[in-house]
């Protein structure tokens, strides 16, 4: 087997030196050291290529690896080219700064939702000044758990978000049954989302009246995974700069929606805004606490993104500074967009218009900008490429970090060792998404993504409120006023528990149920630590084939 595997990982990396793996004092694939010992070979096989080093990896019997003679002076060995750190652990680099930090969060949150949100926020709430209400209150909503989250991010600079806070907050068992769910349902039902409504936007202008094909949709949204997923896998700094280029793009959309709409204004037309709380219908005459949360639901999914930072917070330069300052920049400037977009459109158009509308920004394109109007399905295109891009490159790092502390298989939290991304999260994510796409539909996905989602936002905000009591003299670079996770909490506990006991569907019963079944597998993976020497194996060969290695050290750093 030794053999196989050095010829394997000279394949790889591309050398024509022999190396050699040698077991003298413990058997070559103990199950605490074979894929150690693959991520140290990849290192000596690159030094080897380059004719830096003789190819000798030795096992120093307490479950260590070091190239041969060098033992103690591991740390030069480790790391060259692109991927070098010059360190004693192969990571994550901090390459995002305040720009890109903004770029995130702005790109993450405007997506396809404010293009499409606002047809379902009027019909649940009944009144445009009531829709409005909404809106604001979704945004200040949003402002409030970011800062929040701003406040756990700074104390916690691990990337994981809501995984990182459960840990630190409640143990092991919280903290897995949020990475049970974000990283099979919850992180891809948005990615499918997101990815579905590209492929609807971008078959539409083609299909002219008709309804666009179903079929179409789906592989156009598949497409569109699997190119987001070679940037990502490809270069951090590419994937950081797609998102600002696409990000930049979509304001310039943003901006010709709401220049036109007061253009509008400008010439007087007002007429749908003079009566804003007077009820479009007498069917819609009043709205139940059920129509509220479900329109919160509407409007906080075209908001949803304001904690995508947080997930990365390991690449952050400068966090205590940089993720505060991004947030406090970035979800103000949605929500003034957000407002100003809803008034541009019922500039043009009515109530009952709005509500007739499939695709509010393109009828309002159609409207106002005539033979222009294909910048509205370009703009939208744009826009959800961008949020997918955004929503990718967080829920790569979710993966990362909860198989990091064995709470998913463990290739999960590996790393390409010349690219220093996640690879395998971004993979695993991916290929779930897609077949959230080929087997759902958008409104089933929003419904059960909404419902679950505020039950982990809801737990982050008490995971705060414990940690005030429990982690006292914890630096804290930035703090928030004690009201502002209760407020959060008791919203979140009102938007889980309205729509259940007014409106009950049957995907707020199936996310109850699958958070409740990570119970068994919680209990024999990761209490007990059940592993098996296949899941082994297929992990090494996972490593050869991608090239990636855990994050944590594997020599001992040097003591001054």
């Amino acid at each position: 087997m030794k053999d196989t595997l050095s010829k394997s990982i000279l394949h790889c990396c591309g050398s024509q030196h022999s190396i050699q793996l040698s077991s003298d004092s413990a058997p070559f694939d103990k199950s605490n050291g074979l894929d150690t010992v693959v991520s140290l070979a990849f290192f000596q096989a690159k030094d080897a290529a380059a004719g830096n080093a003789t190819g000798t990896i030795q096992w120093n019997g307490n479950g260590s690896t070091y190239p041969q003679g060098t033992e103690g002076e591991g740390q030069e060995h480790m790391l060259e080219g692109q991927g070098a750190a010059k360190d004693d652990a192969l990571h994550l680099k901090r390459r995002l700064g305040l720009f890109s930090g903004v770029a995130l969060i702005v790109g993450t949150m405007i997506g396809s939702g404010i293009f499409v949100s606002p047809t379902g926020v009027l019909e649940r709430t009944g009144s445009v000044g009531v829709s409005f209400a909404i809106w604001i209150s979704c945004g200040v909503l949003s402002l409030l758990g970011a800062l929040a989250y701003a406040e756990l991010g700074t104390m916690n600079t691990s990337s994981g978000a809501e995984y990182a806070y459960f840990m630190d907050a409640f143990g092991p068992l919280p903290a897995f049954l949020f990475s049970w769910v974000s990283t099979l349902v919850l992180k891809p039902s948005q990615m499918a989302i997101i990815s579905l409504s590209f492929g609807r936007y971008v078959v539409e202008p083609f299909v002219g009246d008709c309804e666009p094909s179903g079929v179409a949709m789906k592989l156009v949204a598949v497409l569109i995974i699997l190119v987001i997923l070679v940037i990502n896998c490809y270069s951090v700094n590419l994937a950081t700069g797609v998102q600002n280029v696409f990000t930049a793009a979509k304001m310039v959309a943003i901006m010709i929606v709401i220049c036109g709409g007061m253009y509008q204004l400008q010439k007087g037309n007002t007429h749908h805004l003079q009566t804003p709380f007077e009820p479009i219908s007498q069917e819609r005459a009043s709205a139940s606490l059920a129509d509220i949360a479900t329109a919160f639901y509407t409007g906080l999914w075209a908001y949803d993104g304001w904690n995508n930072l947080n997930y990365v917070t390991e690449e952050i330069k400068n966090p205590s500074r940089n993720l505060p300052l991004s947030i406090i920049i970035a979800i103000p400037m949605v929500t003034i967009c957000y407002v100003l977009i809803n008034v541009s459109y019922l500039t043009v158009m009515s109530p009952d218009a709005l509500l007739e509308s499939e695709a509010v920004a393109v009828t309002f394109g159609n409207l106002t900008l005539g033979v222009m109007a294909w910048l509205i399905p370009l703009s939208v295109a744009i826009s959800t490429f961008g949020s997918a891009n955004g929503t990718l490159f967080a829920a790569g790092r979710l993966c990362f970090a909860a198989s990091r502390e064995g709470h998913l298989m463990n290739i999960l939290s590996y790393v390409h060792i010349r690219r220093l991304t996640p690879a395998p999260g971004l993979i695993f994510h991916s290929l779930i998404a897609i077949i959230m796409v080929v087997s759902g539909s958008i409104d089933s996905l929003i419904d059960f993504f909404s419902f679950t989602a505020w039950i982990f936002y809801g737990g982050a905000m008490l995971a705060l409120i414990v940690m005030r009591k429990t982690r006292r003299d914890a630096p804290r670079p930035y703090k928030v006023p004690i009201f502002v996770p209760f407020l959060v909490m008791f919203v979140s506990i009102y938007l889980v528990i309205a729509p259940m006991i007014d409106q009950p569907k049957l995907e707020y019963l199936y996310a109850l149920l699958f958070i409740i079944s990570g119970l068994l597998f919680y209990l024999p993976f990761v209490h007990l630590g059940y592993s098996s020497k296949i899941m082994e194996r297929v992990t090494v060969f996972l490593q050869l084939l991608m090239e990636v290695a855990p994050t944590q050290s594997v020599f001992p750093a040097k003591e001054n």
